[in-house]
């Protein structure tokens, strides 16, 4: 399995942007399909989008999230613009061998969360 450390949160305006970043170590990581989810206070985790070779997203992050993966530096990003406020939530970045999934329970491995907020 591969450990995850995630980074970049903050708190932001409405309409910003920011970068999430989520560092993998200990297996190879090209293996694996990415994945990032989210949870706000009281709600279930939610997917946002995952990639192998591929790009998935949910249909409320669409044309606004952008999920990347640079394996030489086996870290997977979440560029996020037009930010709104019911984005806010605790981010987590998920990998599970195999192809992209959208269920949580689909993943085995994965980081503590960077809180993500945005003020209207």
């Amino acid at each position: 399995q591969v450990q995850l450390v995630e980074s970049g949160g903050g708190l932001v305006q409405a309409g910003g942007s920011l970068r999430l970043s989520c560092a993998a170590s200990g297996d190879t990581f090209s293996n694996y399909a990415m994945g990032w989810f989210r949870q706000a206070p009281g709600k279930e985790r939610e997917f946002v989008a995952a990639i192998k070779w591929s790009a998935y997203y949910a249909d409320s992050v669409k044309g606004r999230f952008d999920i990347s993966r640079d394996n030489a530096k086996t870290t997977v990003y979440l560029q996020m613009n037009s930010l709104k406020p019911e984005d806010t939530a605790v981010y987590y970045c998920a990998a599970r061998k195999g192809g992209p999934m959208t269920k949580p329970k689909e993943y085995n491995s994965w980081g503590q969360g960077t809180q993500v907020a945005v003020s209207s």
